[in-house]
């Protein structure tokens, strides 16, 4: 019994990472004309003047930052997509709390995120590819895949041992 307690004090700390990752990922998705302005001016290249700002990271973020801007100023109902990207993270985060409140009987909970971010590799690479996305962009996306599957995987993992505990016992 000491050992499902601690596996559920385990689970319950990774899901809570997992759910406040989507919270974060979803309210990120909302401010970016603020959010690649501060980029800007802590890259130094906010006027976007200079040989910095005309390459690398810094250059894409400045062009990234322009179009947004002049789509915002122009058609700035094309902001509701990301919108409706921060509700999706936010709901999926309400979902999990089935996770949190009955692990075992919610195990399909992390075989889910884990396919989801399993699947953001790919869709980080083709999309990302037909979009124009930089690779070093492209990377950068697929990381939130790499590390999300982490707690996921190992709270499916615990779960499992959780069931294998109690079949052991009776």
């Amino acid at each position: 019994m000491n050992r499902e307690i601690t596996l559920r004090r385990r689970i319950q700390f990774l899901t809570w990472c997992f759910i406040v990752g989507r919270v974060v990922s979803g309210a990120t998705a909302i401010p970016l004309e603020w959010e690649l302005n501060l980029f800007a001016r802590a890259l130094g290249v906010a006027d976007g003047s200079g040989a910095q700002a005309a390459s690398g990271l810094a250059g894409w973020i400045l062009r990234v930052r322009d179009g947004l801007h002049a789509t915002n100023a122009s058609y700035p109902f094309m902001a509701y997509g990301t919108d409706w990207l921060a509700f999706g993270h936010f709901a999926i985060a309400v979902a999990f709390v089935g996770a949190l409140r009955d692990p075992v009987r919610n195990v399909w909970l992390f075989t889910f995120g884990m396919i989801a971010c399993v699947l953001i590799v790919p869709y980080a690479f083709c999309l990302g590819g037909l979009r124009g996305i930089p690779i070093y962009w492209r990377l950068i996306d697929c990381s939130f895949g790499i590390f999300g599957i982490l707690p996921a995987w190992y709270c499916r993992r615990s779960v499992r041992e959780i069931e294998a505990l109690r079949a052991a016992t009776g």
